[in-house]
């Protein structure tokens, strides 16, 4: 079976290979099991997740944020945190998170419209005003956080956004700013050849 590095932004989620073995959970001290007990998606333990449980005191603290930022009640929809994330994805290069956050934000909108758009013509995609303030302010302030400004905070407010709502697209996009970062360096996005 052959596997090959994933060059370009797509709704598939690709595997993520790491270059760091992940903690195997029957080998997994009682602080790291502690730390595994709150995952993302309370659904499966990830192979980044385990990764990520070698530094037990980061883990600890680093799930039950993420949760707040993309799941908690109130301000930003679910949908516009995926946008936001998607954006700071998309910046940063990060095929694996963007792919994740685009089939999140399609299954959420019950629509691929939006993420067509985006793969397909980039930041000249053609957006809803709302959608449009989102992805404009999460890849500025992915490219460079300084240079997002009281200029911007304004055309979020003129585009209807309230204060909980730019706090959440701000933490949402910063989140993974740094989330992007991490995959990059622990391991890669990879794909099975349509020979295999």
């Amino acid at each position: 079976m052959t596997e090959n590095v994933v060059h370009k932004f797509t709704r598939t989620v690709p595997r993520w290979l790491p270059r760091v073995a992940p903690v195997k959970l029957e080998d997994a001290t009682e602080a790291q099991l502690s730390a595994l007990q709150v995952t993302p998606s309370n659904t499966k333990v990830s192979d980044y997740v385990l990764v990520l449980a070698h530094d037990v005191e980061s883990l600890a603290v680093r799930s039950p944020l993420f949760n707040a930022i993309m799941y908690d009640e109130g301000g930003l929809s679910r949908a516009e945190r995926e946008l936001g994330a998607l954006g700071a994805s998309i910046v940063n290069r990060c095929i694996y998170c963007a792919a994740v956050h685009a089939a999140r934000h399609a299954q959420l909108e019950n629509s691929t419209e939006v993420t067509d758009a985006l793969f397909a013509n980039g930041a000249e995609a053609d957006l809803s005003p709302r959608d449009r303030a989102i992805f404009d302010f999460a890849r500025k302030l992915s490219a460079c956080p300084s240079e997002a400004d009281a200029s911007d905070m304004a055309a979020l407010q003129e585009a209807g956004f309230d204060e909980a709502e730019i706090l959440d697209l701000i933490l949402s996009t910063a989140l993974f700013g740094w989330a992007n970062r991490l995959m990059h360096v622990l391991g890669d996005p990879v794909r099975r050849s349509d020979a295999a």
